[in-house]
């Protein structure tokens, strides 16, 4: 493993890079700020749900396009817990509103982790090693979970309004900034300083990043890794209910089809940012959501594709991603 000092600072500077390059662009100052920090909102929930599943392909060798039901579930869930907690969502008081978004998040990370072990178990241990049969069946997991979220919730889009406390923008000057970003922002960092300090500060973290670059190894030395292949997996499900509950509250709306959507956004991120790490996941995240909120303003006709655009020119400088660290 590298040393910190042997850290490679350049792809750390991207994210204000690209930032820098599209003030000009955009030409006012306050517009500016208020994209940054969208886009910087934006990139934080990506992030969130693209950790989890980043560690399970660099560690697990999985490629899981069944991840998209987990956001999906995440997010009706907190649909069902918002609306018992009606009272408190509405509130006029930020402690309230605040408890009624944390208990839609713990609701929706206890489901979707709790599913996460069932579709390891039926749907992704059985074709480890297979890639063709893992995209194939997880694909099917994908639709399977759509369908069945169809039959609880219904098929209709359904609302999922921010509380009281959250709406509304802080203003900066003449910069707009929505609250509810400010939060997606911190939840974001929180995720990541969590994340940051298991993988370096703790036992399990060390098995895990050692896994993720020689499994082989880590399996000589006698460490169980199938049970570190089922709680990465289960930690990355619930990573994705949560993300699930932002992304929701982000566009303040549901849709069974949301996972699919969103998957799309999370294999750019992990590819840009190199299969295995989080580090890596997180600056692909921020360059993501920058990118896409600078195009869809500067030229809303190409901003579907903008960020296909991003990871072929990152490739293109490194093709194995910003930080890849997984050996395969």
């Amino acid at each position: 493993m590298k040393n910190s000092t042997d850290v490679d600072i350049r792809p750390l500077l991207l994210v204000p890079v690209l930032a820098l390059l599209a003030w000009p662009l955009v030409g006012s100052g306050s517009t500016w700020v208020t994209l940054t920090v969208a886009g910087l909102a934006m990139g934080m929930i990506i992030f969130i749900i693209a950790s989890g599943l980043t560690l399970v392909f660099g560690l697990m060798d999985v490629l899981n396009f069944g991840h998209g039901v987990f956001i999906a579930l995440g997010a009706f869930v907190a649909v069902s817990v918002m609306a018992g907690m009606g009272s408190w969502a509405t509130a006029d008081d930020l402690l309230q509103n605040l408890t009624a978004v944390l208990v839609a998040m713990t609701a929706a990370m206890v489901v979707a982790g709790a599913v996460g072990l069932a579709f390891e178990r039926f749907i992704v241990r059985p074709v480890y090693g297979q890639h063709l049969k893992q995209i194939l069946i997880t694909m099917g997991g994908l639709i399977i979970g759509e369908e069945l979220i169809k039959v609880v919730w219904g098929p209709q889009q359904r609302a999922l309004p921010l509380p009281e406390a959250f709406r509304g923008s802080l203003l900066m000057g003449d910069a707009a900034i929505e609250k509810y970003r400010v939060l997606a922002v911190l939840v974001g960092l929180a995720v990541f300083a969590l994340l940051a300090w298991t993988l370096s500060r703790t036992k399990i973290g060390l098995l895990i990043r050692a896994g993720v670059q020689d499994r082989e190894m880590v399996e000589s030395l006698g460490y169980r890794i199938r049970r570190l292949f089922i709680g990465v997996f289960v930690a990355g499900s619930a990573l994705a209910g949560l993300g699930g509950v932002m992304w929701g509250l982000y566009q303040q709306s549901v849709t069974p089809q949301m996972g699919a959507q969103v998957n799309v956004l999370i294999f750019i991120v992990i590819i840009i940012g190199g299969l295995g790490s989080t580090g890596g996941a997180l600056i692909g995240s921020l360059l993501v959501g920058l990118m896409a909120n600078y195009a869809g303003f500067l030229a809303p006709k190409v901003a579907l594709f903008s960020n296909i655009a991003l990871m072929v020119a990152i490739l293109l400088w490194r093709p194995q991603g910003v930080y890849p660290v997984a050996n395969r």
